[in-house]
């Protein structure tokens, strides 16, 4: 509790310098949030925390940042608030605590139920996969999982938006306003230039390309999932399927570019410039991430390079065990920050429509 009063003290003095001073207004939607208000709860500042991209430009502008007396750090503050809100502490830890729990949970099913034969000694064709792993033991779980995660994810997001604003009720311009700003990560753009970082004097916009492409990529593996589900139910087909099927093109793609976009986030995460400029808990919370969706991506493309050999039984394995790894640790870690932006970006949508027009 002191930590939290404390974040909220030195939150309300930075805050009323950007509202005086206003220099950064239109680099993004931080600041006029800021300035929209002479007084700021608990609930503003975790709202204005999650509106901010971590883009660093408002601190490299910023003329009374360190070593003035004032020693403003509007991303360093944010950041830590954002801590708070995803309750990181040991988040690093419990995802490779998960994954293995989930690899051992597995492995001990298939030993109960019997089937080290067709782990060892797969059997290609149609319903191989299901040789392994019946289909009920991957539906089942991943469907209570799945639900769990969009429950927990999405009461953080309708407590963020009822919490700031209980009153408004999201017109759709408002909702297509605020998805779409999250999709296109506008606010990445630093107010125009890019990030200040991993450079931390000259605007790049790697971050925002690799986030861009890392996002396509869990879209396409979703997409992938969804057209394999509706071949096997629809068209009763099972898997595994051809190599220029939808399905697998789609998936192929999703895997190459989650590899592409996460592996360039997580070098840019360790680089000394980032994370001089992060909590080291942030940290180790962006890598933890960025390792379980790399993870999943490797062993699903490992699967689908060798699902013809023995080695398929072992890499399915390993790769549900990575996608539970995924699906448990969501609701508690870095993936947090998807619904908390999109609720915080939402919140911005309805104030800047409710503002009246100045002059």
């Amino acid at each position: 509790m002191p930590h939290e009063i404390s974040l909220l003290a030195e939150a309300q003095r930075q805050f009323l310098i950007c509202s005086a001073c206003r220099y950064c207004e239109g680099y993004c939607a931080t600041f006029p949030a800021i300035e929209g208000r002479t007084e700021f709860t608990a609930a503003d500042v975790g709202y204005i925390a999650n509106l901010c991209h971590d883009c660093r430009a408002c601190s490299q502008a910023c003329m009374y940042g360190e070593p003035h007396e004032f020693a403003v750090n509007i991303p360093k503050l944010l950041g830590a608030v954002r801590l708070e809100t995803y309750h990181a502490g040991d988040s690093g830890r419990a995802t490779l605590v998960a994954g293995a729990g989930a690899l051992v949970v597995l492995l001990a099913a298939l030993a109960l139920a019997g089937r080290w034969d067709a782990v060892e000694h797969p059997q290609p064709g149609a319903g191989a996969f299901y040789a392994v792993v019946p289909y009920l033991w991957m539906l089942v779980p991943a469907l209570v999982l799945a639900g769990w995660g969009i429950f927990v994810l999405g009461r953080a997001a309708t407590k963020l938006v009822r919490d700031v604003a209980p009153n408004d009720r999201p017109a759709a311009r408002d909702w297509f306003g605020a998805l779409n700003d999250g999709l296109a990560l506008v606010y990445l753009r630093g107010g125009g230039d890019g990030c200040y970082y991993p450079a931390q004097d000259a605007p790049s916009s790697a971050r925002r390309l690799f986030h861009i492409v890392l996002v396509l990529g869990v879209g396409l593996a979703f997409a992938a999932t969804l057209a394999a589900a509706f071949i096997q139910e629809a068209l009763k087909l099972l898997p595994p399927y051809s190599l220029l099927s939808v399905p697998v093109v789609l998936g192929t793609l999703g895997g190459a570019c989650m590899l592409a976009g996460g592996i360039g986030l997580l070098v840019l995460k360790v680089h000394p410039v980032a994370r001089a400029g992060a909590a080291p808990e942030m940290t180790k919370l962006d890598v933890a991430f960025l390792v379980t969706l790399l993870v999943v991506a490797a062993t699903g493309l490992l699967l689908l390079a060798f699902r013809d050999t023995t080695a398929m039984g072992w890499l399915l394995a390993v790769h549900l065990a990575a996608v539970a790894a995924l699906f448990v640790t969501a609701p508690y870690g870095k993936f947090l920050h998807v619904p908390l932006r999109l609720a915080a970006l939402l919140v911005f949508r309805i104030e800047e429509s409710r503002r009246p027009p100045s002059g």
